[in-house]
């Protein structure tokens, strides 16, 4: 399944078009690379989100194509959710 597909159906992110503009920028990494938004996930990848002051690393646990509310937390596992104090 595309990575921005992923991110919309397991509820990480909110919107397609919002994943597609983070991986377009280069906040998202899967497995210590930038991802483009047509890139493939597979069960067991380590993604980390660069978003706004916070660094969220899931690791892909279920790749469900229609998933229900209650699965899509199931889809993936926290493994730490940072805050990023950028004060200079």
């Amino acid at each position: 399944m595309r990575i921005d597909k992923y991110l919309k159906l397991s509820r990480v992110i909110k919107r397609r078009t919002i994943a597609k503009e983070i991986l377009d920028g280069g906040l998202i990494d899967i497995n210590g690379k930038k991802a483009k938004p047509s890139t493939e996930v597979n069960i067991g990848d380590i993604l980390t989100l660069k978003l706004g002051e916070r660094c969220l690393t899931i690791k892909i646990t279920d790749v469900i194509i229609n998933p229900t509310k209650k699965d899509a937390s199931s889809m993936f596992e926290i493994i730490s959710d940072e805050v990023i104090n950028s004060s200079f």
